[in-house]
C-alpha cells in the first residue's frame, strides 16, 4: 500500500458506489480511506479531510479517464 496515492476525495459514501463497481470490473486495485468513519457519522467529513480514494500510482490515468468518464455523463456525476 505504501505506493497508493490519493485519486479523488468524497464527501460522502453514496459517491463512492458506482465508482466502486466500475473499478472492480476494470480489475483496479484500490481502497476508499475514512470510508467506514465517514459512513457512521457523514458530519466528521469534513474533519477527516473526505472519502480518499487510493491507487496505485501505475492506476491513476486509468481512474481518471473512468471519473472524468463519470462527470461527463449528467445521469452518473459523482466528484
Amino acid at each position: 500500500m505504501k505506493d497508493f496515492i490519493t485519486a479523488a476525495v468524497f464527501n460522502y459514501q453514496h459517491e463512492t458506489l458506482i465508482l466502486r463497481n466500475l473499478l472492480e470490473q476494470e480489475g483496479i486495485t484500490y481502497f476508499f480511506e475514512n470510508e467506514t468513519i465517514i459512513g457512521i457519522d457523514p458530519f466528521a467529513s469534513i474533519a477527516y479531510g473526505g472519502i480518499k480514494l487510493k491507487v496505485h500510482s501505475n492506476d491513476l490515468e486509468t481512474v481518471k479517464k473512468i471519473i472524468k468518464e463519470l462527470n461527463e455523463n449528467d445521469h452518473l456525476k459523482i466528484v
